[in-house]
């Protein structure tokens, strides 16, 4: 009898998250999809509910498509999760869900195709290009604002709980959007787990201790990816170990170069590096109160990168008034010298601009 009424709330539910689909999201044929991924053969990954395909539609469109695994109960679970979220939150800094398929005893989500992939896959991917740290402080701002916007803009707020460089997905101009919400959870439900869910190495230690997550679960995590892209260390090889070690000499605040990821070549400013690594080490504070909001985290990153603005443009306006200053001076010389003397002047000036090169 347990077994029945289980199985009519999972029909219930599945009825549910159909009706919720037809609302809000378009249809896609699975005859479509099935010529689209050259039957199901095109796999770019595997999600928390199944797999996930690359799809080109007829209409030139190129979409993701992820599979529901029919044994899956917990998949179904989470394929039901992120339906009911996915239906009502719509941010440029998280994965937009476009619409579904729910035909021959399947179900689909289909999303929009993020064509440079994961995160985790620029960190640690050998043929890939490393990511500058220009770029990777302006990934940790996308998803700081994904993750904003989920705490502090979604009604009511939604905690995701498994923030990770896997699950961050990069778009063809490398802007950063939050993927996966299988476990995310709005905050008013009870947030007391039965099972601790997440990944290993990004997870709150007051959330393992006590079975509660909070936004400040998040927190932690973020924190976590923030030193992942300081260090391009994998956090279930030993990354929190690392920072906290190296914490012990920076007193959590400057100092940080020693954790820097090798293949940047040095190419960062030290003075930004501590500011990000400093915010870092306040969201993994083992008290949670303690740790920032992720309003907090937005505004410290808009402001770093702010600088950096105002520092280059600064730079630039240095370097055209020198240059003005030179051709006036130049032209100025151009007046009062004799032809044969005016060629090796130029000359000279040639030869110095090749050496600063």
């Amino acid at each position: 009898m347990k077994g029945e009424s289980s199985g009519l709330i999972i029909g219930i539910s599945i009825g549910v998250v159909i009706g919720v689909l037809l609302a809000i999201l378009a249809l896609f044929c699975f005859r479509d999809l099935q010529k689209a991924t050259y039957n199901f053969t095109t796999l770019i990954g595997q999600g928390a509910f199944g797999p996930v395909y690359k799809a080109q539609m007829t209409t030139g469109e190129t979409v993701a498509v992820k599979v529901l695994a029919t044994d899956s109960k917990q998949g179904e679970k989470e394929f039901q999760t992120e339906v009911m979220l996915l239906g009502r939150l719509h941010h440029r800094n998280l994965v937009n869900l476009v619409g579904y398929c729910a035909e021959k005893g399947q179900h689909m989500l289909i999303y929009v195709y993020m064509s440079k992939g994961s995160l985790a896959s620029h960190l640690y991917r050998e043929d890939i290009k490393h990511l500058s740290w220009d770029l990777r402080v302006h990934i940790a701002l996308d998803v700081a604002r994904g993750l904003e916007y989920l705490h502090d803009g979604a009604v009511p707020p939604v905690i995701h709980r498994d923030i990770k460089s896997s699950n961050i997905l990069l778009d063809h101009c490398m802007k950063a959007r939050v993927a996966d919400f299988g476990l995310s959870r709005e905050e008013m439900v009870d947030r007391h787990a039965a099972n601790i869910r997440g990944t290993f190495g990004y997870l709150d230690p007051e959330y393992v201790s006590s079975g509660t997550f909070t936004k400040k679960s998040d927190v932690y995590s973020y924190g976590v990816l923030l030193f992942e892209l300081i260090a391009g260390r994998n956090p279930q090889q030993g990354l929190m170990e690392y920072v906290e070690l190296a914490a012990m000499n920076t007193e959590g605040k400057v100092g940080w170069e020693e954790i820097v990821d090798s293949r940047l070549d040095g190419k960062y400013e030290v003075q930004e590096l501590n500011e990000v690594a400093a915010l870092a080490y306040k969201c993994v504070n083992r008290a949670p109160r303690k740790r920032p909001s992720m309003r907090d985290i937005v505004q410290v990153l808009s402001r770093i990168l702010k600088l950096r603005h105002n520092k280059k443009h600064h730079k630039k306006s240095l370097s055209a008034a020198t240059a003005d200053e030179v051709s006036i001076d130049m032209d100025q010389q151009e007046i009062r010298t004799p032809v044969s003397d005016r060629h090796r002047r130029e000359e000279s000036v040639d030869s110095a601009d090749t050496c600063e090169v």
